[in-house]
Protein backbone atom coordinates (compact mmCIF):
# COMPACT_ATOMS: atom_id res chain seq x y z
CA UNK A 1 0.00 0.00 0.00
CA UNK A 2 1.71 3.43 -1.25
CA UNK A 3 1.08 6.43 0.48
CA UNK A 4 2.26 10.06 -0.80
CA UNK A 5 2.29 12.98 1.10
CA UNK A 6 3.43 16.86 0.93
CA UNK A 7 5.83 17.74 3.25
CA UNK A 8 4.30 21.52 3.57
CA UNK A 9 5.79 23.82 6.86
CA UNK A 10 8.26 21.26 7.73
CA UNK A 11 11.71 22.82 6.56
CA UNK A 12 14.94 20.97 8.07
CA UNK A 13 12.56 18.19 9.61
CA UNK A 14 14.28 14.90 9.23
CA UNK A 15 12.49 12.37 7.11
CA UNK A 16 12.27 9.65 9.40
CA UNK A 17 11.04 12.54 11.64
CA UNK A 18 8.51 13.97 9.36
CA UNK A 19 7.12 10.25 8.76
CA UNK A 20 6.66 8.87 12.08
CA UNK A 21 4.78 12.23 12.88
CA UNK A 22 2.42 11.72 10.28
CA UNK A 23 2.08 8.16 11.02
CA UNK A 24 1.86 8.06 14.58
CA UNK A 25 0.66 4.10 14.60
CA UNK A 26 4.39 3.25 13.18
CA UNK A 27 7.38 3.36 15.54
CA UNK A 28 9.97 5.82 14.48
CA UNK A 29 12.74 2.24 14.12
CA UNK A 30 10.00 1.06 11.40
CA UNK A 31 10.11 4.02 9.62
CA UNK A 32 14.15 3.86 9.30
CA UNK A 33 13.72 0.83 8.47
CA UNK A 34 11.12 1.28 5.82
CA UNK A 35 13.49 4.46 4.44
CA UNK A 36 16.69 2.18 4.48
CA UNK A 37 15.24 -1.04 2.66
CA UNK A 38 13.80 1.84 -0.14
CA UNK A 39 10.08 1.96 1.24
CA UNK A 40 10.32 5.93 1.29
CA UNK A 41 11.24 8.31 -2.39
CA UNK A 42 11.35 11.82 -1.66
CA UNK A 43 10.53 13.27 -5.16
CA UNK A 44 10.79 9.89 -6.80
CA UNK A 45 14.53 9.49 -5.27
CA UNK A 46 15.33 7.10 -2.53
CA UNK A 47 14.84 9.01 0.59
CA UNK A 48 17.56 9.09 3.19
CA UNK A 49 16.47 8.52 7.50
CA UNK A 50 18.69 12.14 8.15
CA UNK A 51 18.15 13.60 5.44
CA UNK A 52 16.85 17.43 6.14
CA UNK A 53 13.50 18.74 4.41
CA UNK A 54 13.27 22.01 2.66
CA UNK A 55 9.37 21.95 2.34
CA UNK A 56 7.05 21.16 -0.05
CA UNK A 57 8.36 17.97 -1.09
CA UNK A 58 6.60 15.00 -2.22
CA UNK A 59 7.36 12.00 -0.26
CA UNK A 60 5.78 8.61 -0.95
CA UNK A 61 5.65 5.89 1.20
CA UNK A 62 5.31 2.02 0.57
CA UNK A 63 3.59 0.39 3.52
CA UNK A 64 4.74 -3.56 2.69
CA UNK A 65 2.13 -6.33 2.41
CA UNK A 66 1.02 -7.11 6.22
CA UNK A 67 2.86 -9.91 7.78
CA UNK A 68 1.91 -13.74 7.42
CA UNK A 69 0.82 -15.70 10.73
CA UNK A 70 3.13 -16.47 13.72
CA UNK A 71 4.89 -19.26 13.69
CA UNK A 72 7.34 -20.53 15.94
CA UNK A 73 9.63 -23.20 14.50
CA UNK A 74 8.96 -26.42 16.56
CA UNK A 75 5.44 -25.57 16.20
CA UNK A 76 2.62 -26.98 13.56
CA UNK A 77 0.21 -24.85 14.05
CA UNK A 78 0.08 -20.94 13.71
CA UNK A 79 0.56 -18.97 17.11
CA UNK A 80 -3.01 -17.02 17.46
CA UNK A 81 -2.67 -13.47 17.63
CA UNK A 82 -6.02 -12.69 20.15
CA UNK A 83 -5.73 -8.76 20.19
CA UNK A 84 -3.16 -6.02 17.83
CA UNK A 85 -3.05 -2.56 17.60
CA UNK A 86 -0.42 0.27 16.87
CA UNK A 87 1.48 -0.02 20.32
CA UNK A 88 0.91 -3.72 21.35
CA UNK A 89 -0.15 -7.03 20.57
CA UNK A 90 -1.51 -9.98 22.66
CA UNK A 91 -0.22 -13.27 21.28
CA UNK A 92 -1.86 -16.88 22.61
CA UNK A 93 1.44 -18.22 23.79
CA UNK A 94 1.58 -22.10 23.19
CA UNK A 95 2.96 -24.36 25.96
CA UNK A 96 6.35 -24.82 26.01
CA UNK A 97 7.16 -21.84 24.07
CA UNK A 98 10.02 -19.58 25.75
CA UNK A 99 9.21 -16.18 26.03
CA UNK A 100 12.61 -14.55 25.23
CA UNK A 101 16.11 -15.82 24.59
CA UNK A 102 18.05 -16.82 27.87
CA UNK A 103 21.07 -18.94 28.68
CA UNK A 104 19.95 -22.73 27.21
CA UNK A 105 17.38 -21.37 25.23
CA UNK A 106 18.57 -18.65 22.79
CA UNK A 107 17.06 -19.94 19.60
CA UNK A 108 13.28 -20.54 18.86
CA UNK A 109 11.55 -18.35 21.30
CA UNK A 110 8.10 -16.29 21.24
CA UNK A 111 10.61 -13.23 20.48
CA UNK A 112 12.47 -14.90 17.59
CA UNK A 113 9.11 -15.29 15.70
CA UNK A 114 7.69 -12.03 16.05
CA UNK A 115 10.54 -10.60 15.04
CA UNK A 116 10.57 -13.48 11.76
CA UNK A 117 6.88 -12.67 11.66
CA UNK A 118 7.82 -8.56 10.61
CA UNK A 119 6.45 -7.05 13.64
CA UNK A 120 8.65 -4.50 15.41
CA UNK A 121 9.19 -4.86 18.96
CA UNK A 122 10.15 -2.06 21.30
CA UNK A 123 13.77 -2.21 22.40
CA UNK A 124 14.91 -4.46 19.78
CA UNK A 125 17.51 -3.14 18.45
CA UNK A 126 19.57 -3.92 21.36
CA UNK A 127 17.27 -5.17 24.64
CA UNK A 128 17.55 -8.85 25.44
CA UNK A 129 14.01 -9.09 26.09
CA UNK A 130 12.75 -7.06 23.24
CA UNK A 131 8.95 -6.05 23.64
CA UNK A 132 8.70 -8.32 26.84
CA UNK A 133 6.81 -6.80 29.81
CA UNK A 134 5.75 -9.58 31.80
CA UNK A 135 6.18 -13.30 30.85
CA UNK A 136 5.26 -16.48 31.43
CA UNK A 137 6.91 -19.61 32.06
CA UNK A 138 8.25 -22.18 29.66
CA UNK A 139 5.24 -24.89 30.80
CA UNK A 140 2.39 -22.20 31.21
CA UNK A 141 0.43 -21.43 28.45
CA UNK A 142 -2.53 -18.79 27.92
CA UNK A 143 -2.60 -14.89 27.09
CA UNK A 144 0.86 -12.24 26.74
CA UNK A 145 1.45 -8.63 25.69
CA UNK A 146 3.92 -7.68 24.32
CA UNK A 147 4.72 -3.97 23.67
CA UNK A 148 5.22 -2.98 19.72
CA UNK A 149 6.36 0.41 20.73
CA UNK A 150 8.35 2.32 23.43
CA UNK A 151 5.04 3.77 24.30
CA UNK A 152 2.96 1.28 24.96
CA UNK A 153 5.68 -0.57 26.71
CA UNK A 154 5.81 2.09 29.18
CA UNK A 155 2.13 2.34 29.36
CA UNK A 156 1.89 -1.34 29.79
CA UNK A 157 4.71 -1.01 33.02
CA UNK A 158 2.74 1.07 34.61
CA UNK A 159 -0.13 -0.10 34.70
CA UNK A 160 1.57 -3.04 36.15
CA UNK A 161 3.12 -1.35 38.86
CA UNK A 162 -0.11 0.55 39.62
CA UNK A 163 -1.95 -2.87 39.93
CA UNK A 164 -4.68 -1.73 36.76
CA UNK A 165 -3.81 -4.64 34.78
CA UNK A 166 -5.78 -7.55 35.61
CA UNK A 167 -4.59 -11.08 34.93
CA UNK A 168 -5.47 -13.95 35.50
CA UNK A 169 -5.50 -17.87 34.87
CA UNK A 170 -6.61 -20.99 35.37
CA UNK A 171 -5.43 -23.41 37.65
CA UNK A 172 -6.18 -26.71 38.98
CA UNK A 173 -5.29 -27.91 42.30
CA UNK A 174 -4.83 -30.74 44.89
CA UNK A 175 -8.00 -30.67 47.28
CA UNK A 176 -10.85 -28.37 48.06
CA UNK A 177 -10.34 -25.04 49.41
CA UNK A 178 -11.52 -23.93 52.50
CA UNK A 179 -12.79 -20.76 51.99
CA UNK A 180 -13.05 -21.49 48.47
CA UNK A 181 -12.23 -17.88 48.01
CA UNK A 182 -9.26 -16.09 49.08
CA UNK A 183 -6.31 -13.36 49.51
CA UNK A 184 -3.28 -14.96 50.15
CA UNK A 185 -0.39 -12.32 50.77
CA UNK A 186 3.04 -13.79 51.46
CA UNK A 187 6.92 -12.95 50.30
CA UNK A 188 8.33 -14.64 47.56
CA UNK A 189 12.35 -15.28 47.63
CA UNK A 190 14.82 -17.75 46.51
CA UNK A 191 14.25 -21.23 48.36
CA UNK A 192 17.72 -21.08 50.63
CA UNK A 193 17.94 -24.82 50.54
CA UNK A 194 17.12 -25.82 46.62
CA UNK A 195 18.32 -22.57 44.64
CA UNK A 196 16.11 -23.15 41.58
CA UNK A 197 13.28 -23.10 43.62
CA UNK A 198 11.30 -20.11 44.87
CA UNK A 199 9.73 -20.24 48.34
CA UNK A 200 7.71 -18.23 50.97
CA UNK A 201 10.74 -16.92 53.09
CA UNK A 202 10.77 -14.26 55.19
CA UNK A 203 12.74 -10.84 54.00
CA UNK A 204 11.22 -11.81 50.18
CA UNK A 205 9.27 -9.49 48.03
CA UNK A 206 5.54 -8.58 48.45
CA UNK A 207 3.51 -11.09 46.69
CA UNK A 208 -0.36 -10.96 46.57
CA UNK A 209 -2.65 -13.55 44.94
CA UNK A 210 -6.19 -13.46 44.57
CA UNK A 211 -8.50 -17.17 44.13
CA UNK A 212 -11.94 -17.77 43.36
CA UNK A 213 -13.44 -21.99 42.86
CA UNK A 214 -14.92 -22.05 40.15
CA UNK A 215 -16.00 -26.00 40.55
CA UNK A 216 -14.70 -29.10 41.78
CA UNK A 217 -12.89 -31.48 39.85
CA UNK A 218 -13.24 -34.88 41.71
CA UNK A 219 -10.55 -34.90 44.68
CA UNK A 220 -9.45 -31.58 42.76
CA UNK A 221 -10.54 -27.79 42.66
CA UNK A 222 -10.51 -25.12 39.31
CA UNK A 223 -9.83 -22.09 40.15
CA UNK A 224 -9.80 -18.52 38.61
CA UNK A 225 -6.41 -17.32 40.00
CA UNK A 226 -5.75 -13.56 39.98
CA UNK A 227 -2.47 -12.06 39.98
CA UNK A 228 -1.80 -8.64 41.72
CA UNK A 229 2.14 -8.54 41.90
CA UNK A 230 4.53 -10.63 38.98
CA UNK A 231 7.06 -12.61 41.33
CA UNK A 232 8.39 -15.51 39.67
CA UNK A 233 6.38 -18.94 40.36
CA UNK A 234 3.83 -17.09 42.32
CA UNK A 235 1.18 -18.84 42.15
CA UNK A 236 2.77 -21.83 42.19
CA UNK A 237 4.30 -21.09 45.15
CA UNK A 238 1.56 -19.49 46.94
CA UNK A 239 -0.95 -22.14 46.10
CA UNK A 240 1.39 -25.02 47.29
CA UNK A 241 2.61 -23.09 50.39
CA UNK A 242 -1.42 -23.66 51.81
CA UNK A 243 -1.33 -27.14 50.44
CA UNK A 244 -3.01 -26.77 47.48
CA UNK A 245 -0.66 -27.13 44.73
CA UNK A 246 -1.11 -27.40 40.80
CA UNK A 247 -1.66 -30.51 39.68
CA UNK A 248 1.20 -31.63 37.62
CA UNK A 249 3.90 -29.25 38.45
CA UNK A 250 6.86 -30.65 38.19
CA UNK A 251 8.50 -28.80 41.13
CA UNK A 252 6.20 -27.90 43.69
CA UNK A 253 3.35 -30.14 43.04
CA UNK A 254 2.93 -33.64 44.31
CA UNK A 255 3.33 -36.44 41.85
CA UNK A 256 0.50 -38.46 40.60
CA UNK A 257 0.32 -41.48 38.50
CA UNK A 258 -1.69 -40.07 35.51
CA UNK A 259 -1.53 -36.52 35.36
CA UNK A 260 -2.17 -33.78 32.88
CA UNK A 261 0.77 -33.01 30.13
CA UNK A 262 1.92 -30.43 31.87
CA UNK A 263 1.37 -28.33 34.90
CA UNK A 264 -2.47 -27.30 34.94
CA UNK A 265 -1.81 -23.43 34.83
CA UNK A 266 -3.31 -21.11 31.87
CA UNK A 267 -3.29 -17.58 31.30
CA UNK A 268 -6.92 -17.23 30.24
CA UNK A 269 -8.16 -13.17 30.56
CA UNK A 270 -6.10 -9.89 30.27
CA UNK A 271 -7.44 -6.58 30.92
CA UNK A 272 -5.68 -3.09 30.35
CA UNK A 273 -6.06 0.06 28.81
CA UNK A 274 -5.56 0.77 25.50
CA UNK A 275 -2.09 3.55 25.23
CA UNK A 276 -3.51 5.94 22.56
CA UNK A 277 -6.62 6.33 24.16
CA UNK A 278 -6.85 4.30 27.36
CA UNK A 279 -9.88 2.64 26.33
CA UNK A 280 -10.14 -0.81 28.27
CA UNK A 281 -9.52 -3.85 26.74
CA UNK A 282 -10.39 -7.64 27.90
CA UNK A 283 -8.83 -10.50 26.08
CA UNK A 284 -9.39 -14.29 26.40
CA UNK A 285 -7.45 -16.80 25.54
CA UNK A 286 -9.24 -20.51 25.54
CA UNK A 287 -7.79 -22.97 27.64
CA UNK A 288 -5.19 -24.82 25.72
CA UNK A 289 -6.39 -28.40 24.15
CA UNK A 290 -3.72 -30.25 25.74
CA UNK A 291 -5.45 -28.97 29.08
CA UNK A 292 -9.04 -28.65 28.07
CA UNK A 293 -8.88 -32.64 26.72
CA UNK A 294 -7.99 -33.71 29.77
CA UNK A 295 -9.98 -31.78 32.13
CA UNK A 296 -12.72 -33.27 30.20
CA UNK A 297 -11.54 -36.71 30.75
CA UNK A 298 -11.34 -36.07 34.11
CA UNK A 299 -14.95 -34.71 34.57
CA UNK A 300 -16.57 -37.39 32.46
CA UNK A 301 -14.71 -40.27 34.82
CA UNK A 302 -15.27 -38.05 38.27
Amino acid sequence: MAEVLEAIGVAGVRLDRFLADQRPDLSRAYVRKLIETGNATVDGRPGKAGQRLAGGERIRLLLPDPPPPLRLADQERPVPILYEDEDLLVVDKPPGAVVHPAPGNERNTLVDALLARGTMLAGADGSPRPGIVHRLDKDTSGALIVAKTLQGERFIARQIRERALEKHYLALVEGHLDPPQGRIEAPIGRDPRQRQRMAVVSGGREAVTEYFTLRPVGEMSLLDVRLLTGRTHQIRVHLAAIGHPVVGDPLYGRPRRQGPPRQFLHAWRLGFRRPRDGAWIEVTAPLAPDLAQWLAAQEATG
